[in-house]
């Protein structure tokens, strides 16, 4: 009982999604946030005016966090696609180990350069 009530406790759900699931969530948050608020705070500093202040953080906070995602995502998108790519070379190369097809590509790559 004691561990249903503590893993229920940690899941936020959005739009029926458990966001401690989605990657680059949690790091994309964090950066808008900080950057949101130091952007907000640098503005009221040298203005002294609070409703412009709110507006400069909350825009920097929506730059931050889109421009943070879609990096981040990109990367994770990249390795997730070089590691299938990995994963599938391996499968052939214990595949072919031994055969006939890998002499031929062996010696079509040393053809190549």
């Amino acid at each position: 009982m004691g561990d249903d009530s503590q893993k229920s406790s940690k899941e936020l759900m959005l739009f029926g999604r458990d966001v401690s699931k989605i990657p680059c969530f949690r790091s994309t948050m964090i950066n808008g946030i900080v950057g949101g608020i130091g952007c907000g705070l640098t503005y009221f500093l040298f203005t002294s005016r609070v409703k412009a202040a709110t507006d400069v953080s909350v825009g920097c906070f929506v730059l931050i966090s889109v421009g943070y995602w879609i990096r981040c995502r990109y990367k994770y998108s990249k390795n997730r696609f070089d590691m299938l790519r990995l994963q599938e070379a391996l499968i052939n190369k214990n595949l072919y180990e031994g055969t006939e097809l890998e002499r031929d590509l062996d010696s079509a790559e040393k053809v190549d350069v």
